[in-house]
């Protein structure tokens, strides 16, 4: 092992400026492949003449896309030292059990000089213990050749790590908790697979702890600890007996059974929570080990996140379920965007836009909220960016102000910048259908375990206000009408009264879409979603029918 690029994980106690240059859409541009990928907004729609090279950005997000997607010799050929670029990444990520990073660029700036820094947020998920998140930087100079390269040094991969100093894994392991649902049945990984990493990360039983760990900075010449980057787990002593959790025995069977037999082997997740009070019946995961897509994946939702975009319009009266709303094959706000199958729908009611899942009329009513508005709706009434303690670790969303008009065309239908997760857009779905948020729940009486080891006297800090009822019944009305008559008919032979959402996420040029699916049903609100289905109908919709149809009777 290169001696610049040497970590280790350790285990104990075994218990120059460019002038006419069309602009590279301002604002962060996610690359989240253990979220399910990113979303490029594509060049916008303003033209200004100076600034950095787009050609720089571009790279630099190019290097991102590579090195979080696992292709690093594609990274570090972006980079001007590929070969010591190549083995530190390798390095850095084996040695320190990192799975799928998500790193977020945001705006270059340019130096007099002439090179370009691109910053980044790092989120690292550290398997079994958590997420590490930092900031670093790329610094970027222009080749003799005219194409721009990463300038390699060390601190790129984190702004610590240098030649003198390295990180390190430590891990304190201990004995698996004795865990059981709601009514008492004793869980297993064996029987329940998707649970075994979610059991681990509830906290064990019988005085125990559920995994804990850190990530030091240390000397590389004499091992000795500098500083301590992260620490993971709860170092609580819980009263003795199993975990209590709110699971409940036939769902997770239901749901774990759903996606073996309709997931078609792709990765994918989903949550079923009772809408009443949030307490999440069942988590699944395909595969059903390693990353907990359910509770910490970051994707984003598409269309099922039309939801919340309608709850802000309906909330300030700037739309109707009979207003006449066009749905064009395309809209262009600095790229072109389109709906799926390129449908189009003339003349169109906004009741038949949702039903249907029009992308450019959701687009066109972009102008009828601010440019915060979406992110403040999906805050103050559905809880989405605030911090949650579920009672293990768990991605809150994130719904940041777009940048430009390009980006907020996008977050009209749960694109751009937005990011969610089935337990974020099953609670989503029990808020639109009750009117009021519930945190969701994973252990009774317990609210540890929140993501990237903050999880010691954690306290639901949670503050959200109640739906209006009218918003309520009109959602409600459209929900049920998506499943009569629109794009989750799927789910129209099953009995009760469902209501349910697709969706289609876009990746990237080179992955097929994300497919959704939220439904709702009694008292139990689902969310699922699957890696490259291509339609949320077409493959997160046979999971969920097949959940709702073999469930127990509905949670009251």
């Amino acid at each position: 092992m290169d001696s610049l690029a040497e970590f280790s994980s350790v285990t104990r106690d075994r218990r120059p400026r460019r002038n006419a240059v069309q602009a590279v859409t301002a604002g962060a541009v996610v690359l989240a492949v253990a979220a399910g990928g990113a979303y490029a907004a594509g060049l916008g729609p303003f033209e200004r003449d100076t600034g950095p090279d787009p050609a720089a950005a571009e790279q630099a997000r190019a290097f991102l896309a590579d090195w979080a997607a696992g292709r690093l010799p594609s990274a570090a050929g972006r980079t001007t030292s590929p070969g010591t670029a190549q083995r530190v990444l390798d390095s850095f990520t084996a040695g320190l059990d990192i799975t799928e990073p998500e790193l977020k660029a945001k705006p270059a700036t340019e130096a007099e000089d002439g090179t370009v820094t691109v910053p980044f947020t790092a989120r690292m998920p550290v398997e079994g213990l958590g997420t590490w998140t930092y900031e670093s930087k790329l610094p970027l100079r222009e080749q003799s050749d005219g194409n721009w390269k990463v300038d390699w040094t060390l601190s790129v991969v984190h702004p610590r790590l240098s030649g003198t100093e390295k990180f390190r894994l430590e891990r304190e392991e201990t004995e698996p908790p004795e865990v059981t649902d709601r009514e008492g049945t004793a869980l297993s990984g064996a029987q329940f697979p998707s649970l075994g990493p979610v059991m681990a990360q509830l906290g064990g039983g019988g005085g125990g702890t559920g995994p804990r760990g850190a990530i030091h900075l240390v000397d590389r010449a004499t091992g000795k600890v500098e500083r301590t980057e992260a620490r993971f787990g709860a170092r609580t002593v819980r009263e003795e007996g199993p975990v209590r959790t709110t699971l409940d025995a036939g769902w997770q069977t239901a749901a774990e059974k759903a996606l073996a037999a309709h997931a078609d082997g792709k990765n994918a997740a989903l949550v079923a929570l009772r809408i009443d009070d949030g307490e999440i019946l069942a988590v699944a995961n395909s595969p059903s080990s390693g990353f907990n897509r359910a509770l910490s994946g970051t994707y984003a939702p598409g269309s099922t996140w039309k939801i919340v975009t309608t709850s802000a319009l309906l909330l300030k009266d700037a739309v109707a379920p009979d207003d006449v709303v066009d749905c064009p094959k395309y809209l262009t706000v600095g790229k072109r965007f389109q709906n799926v199958e390129l449908s189009a729908h003339p003349g169109a009611t906004f009741r038949k836009d949702f039903t249907e899942s029009c992308n450019t009329a959701f687009i066109s009513l972009r102008d009828r909220l601010d440019d915060g508005e979406l992110g403040e709706v999906a805050r103050r009434y559905f809880g989405v960016g605030q911090e949650w303690h579920v009672g293990a670790p768990s991605y809150d969303g994130s719904v940041p102000v777009p940048k430009d008009e390009t980006e907020k065309a996008a977050s009209m239908i749960g694109q751009g910048r937005v990011q969610a997760n089935p337990l974020i857009m099953a609670s989503v779905t029990a808020t639109a259908v009750s009117g009021t948020f519930h945190q969701p729940s994973l252990t009774e009486g317990d609210t540890e375990g929140h993501t990237e080891g903050h999880t010691e006297g954690d306290e639901d800090t949670t503050r959200t206000t109640p739906l209006p009822r009218g918003v309520v019944a009109q959602l409600r009305e459209m929900l049920r009408a998506t499943v009569t008559d629109g794009t989750a008919r799927v789910l129209s032979d099953l009995p009760g009264e469902i209501g349910a959402k697709t969706g289609t996420a876009e990746v990237s040029d080179d992955q097929d879409n994300n497919g959704w699916l939220v439904a709702h049903r009694g008292n139990v609100a689902v969310a699922c979603v699957v890696e490259e289905g291509v339609t949320g109908g077409g493959s997160a919709g046979p999971v969920v029918r097949a959940l709702l149809g073999a469930a127990p009777a509905d949670s009251e």
